[in-house]
């Protein structure tokens, strides 16, 4: 008897070793062992995004960003007065699942990017939803996926997420949601705009 017993709980267990449940947490070492250090080299061999601001500018800035995010909204009105400073290159994710790919997926395709985010973000802003998501933009949403998947490999847990080097020290600046135009020009070593 003790012998079917046996038999029949290593079968489960057979079984069962090809299940797992999704919504269980991640075990600790694998998440850890995902994760890169972040860095402007992985974000230009991996990432794509749009630019806004000066094209031809020494300083880059990268903003993480999923189209459904009033904060990245707020974030993306911050850096208007900076643009003329630096280039920023505006990269979406999809935190959010479906809806903020396709925006995001939109936005890369459209034929003037910076218009369409301009729109998506002003409805954002007026609690309006965000553009409406274009079809046969399949590569571009595959896209966002990558870039969703190198954000997460970074660890970072929330959007909008800035990553450059400090205009002044050189040194790897990260930050993690939006801040006014004045903090954020501070945190990357840019002039603060006049008042």
């Amino acid at each position: 008897m003790k012998l079917l017993t046996f038999a029949g709980l290593l079968l489960a267990a057979a079984l069962l070793a090809g299940c797992k449940d999704a919504a269980a947490p991640a075990e600790p070492g694998k998440a850890a062992a995902a994760k890169i250090p972040v860095t402007t080299a992985a974000i230009e061999a991996e990432a794509k995004g749009f630019t806004v601001g000066a094209p031809m500018a020494t300083r880059t800035v990268y903003v993480f960003f999923d189209p459904q995010c009033p904060h990245c909204a707020a974030l993306w009105q911050a850096a208007k007065p900076l643009k003329s400073q630096a280039k920023f290159v505006w990269i979406p994710v999809a935190f959010s699942g479906e809806t903020g790919a396709a925006q995001g997926a939109t936005i890369l395709a459209a034929s003037d990017p910076v218009a369409k985010m301009e729109e998506n973000e002003a409805s954002i802003l007026a609690k309006s939803g965000g553009i409406t998501a274009a079809s046969g933009v399949d590569a571009q949403k595959e896209q966002v996926k990558k870039n969703t998947a190198l954000l997460t490999r970074f660890g970072v847990e929330s959007v909008p997420a800035t990553v450059a080097l400090h205009a002044q020290t050189g040194q790897l600046v990260t930050a993690e949601g939006s801040m006014p135009t004045a903090e954020l020009a501070a945190r990357l070593g840019l002039q603060a705009p006049a008042q």
